[in-house]
């Protein structure tokens, strides 16, 4: 998906909202427990259809069908065609590794698995992205400020002879290697205070930001600072949409709790 394509669809919608697919078997209704690896699938497609309207991405983690073995795969090839070309569809891998073997990840999910984008890893640095950015029409999202508490444990590790914090040097170096048409970063919701920060380096470029609802993210903070005129960014909720209800009832449950965020939206768009 073009920029200008998900630009259009996130004002057409009124929404920039991207639902995370991390789905537990334990956590599933017990009617679709009870069907095993089939179930995830299952519940996948119930999720996808009950909130399609409320959102323009899915995110699915790679995680939790890499952990189902070969039908995880399967499962994951099956739940991004349910998806299909409507709305943006992020393979949440983390890769990243030297560029042949980059190339390799890069070729599996943007054409074996036909996902418009993928989560990376910076840590290797330039050579290990370049080839994620060859793909015309797809992005790669790098991983800039995380929300989770680890987070501390390097990202936000003060540089002294640069007088910043090892988070905002991926940034920086980061636009050098791509455009706004190529690349997004992700920036945790937990982190509202830096989203000024974030576009003072990155203005024109969207920002992934994991961390509203289960994490306690707080949407208007992160829209205050992190909005540009083009959105610029797409919010994902995953565990608060996923297990909103746990019976019969569950994808309405979901629908519901996305629409909660969709309206939160609207006012800012």
């Amino acid at each position: 998906m073009e920029r200008a394509d998900l630009v259009e669809l996130i004002f057409r919608k009124k929404t920039f909202l991207c639902v995370g697919l991390d789905p537990e078997i334990g956590k599933l209704p017990t009617h679709l427990r009870d069907m095993g690896v089939n179930g995830v699938l299952e519940f996948n497609k119930a999720i996808i259809d009950a909130t399609r309207e409320y959102a323009v991405a899915y995110k699915p983690n790679l995680a939790f069908f890499e952990a189902l073995g070969p039908d995880g795969w399967r499962i994951f090839d099956e739940t991004v065609r349910h998806i299909g070309p409507t709305h943006l569809v992020i393979a949440d891998a983390k890769r990243g590794d030297i560029g042949n073997t980059s190339r390799m990840y890069a070729d599996a999910f943007f054409h074996r698995y036909g996902c418009d984008a993928i989560t990376v890893a910076p840590y290797m640095g330039e050579d290990s992205i370049k080839p994620f950015l060859d793909f015309k029409g797809k992005w790669t999202i790098l991983l800039g400020l995380t929300s989770n508490t680890g987070s501390d444990d390097f990202q936000k590790k003060w540089l002294a002879d640069e007088r910043k914090p090892l988070w905002e040097t991926v940034l920086q170096k980061a636009v050098q290697w791509g455009t706004p048409d190529q690349l997004m970063f992700v920036i945790g919701a937990t982190h509202p205070e830096a989203f000024a920060r974030v576009r003072a380096i990155a203005q024109d470029y969207f920002l992934l930001v994991p961390g509203v609802g289960a994490q306690g993210g707080d949407l208007a903070a992160i829209c205050q600072h992190g909005l540009n005129d083009q959105c610029g960014l797409l919010i994902n909720a995953s565990r608060s949409i996923l297990y909103a209800g746990a019976g019969i009832d569950f994808a309405e449950r979901a629908a519901a709790e996305a629409s909660k965020l969709q309206q939160q939206m609207v006012v800012y768009l």
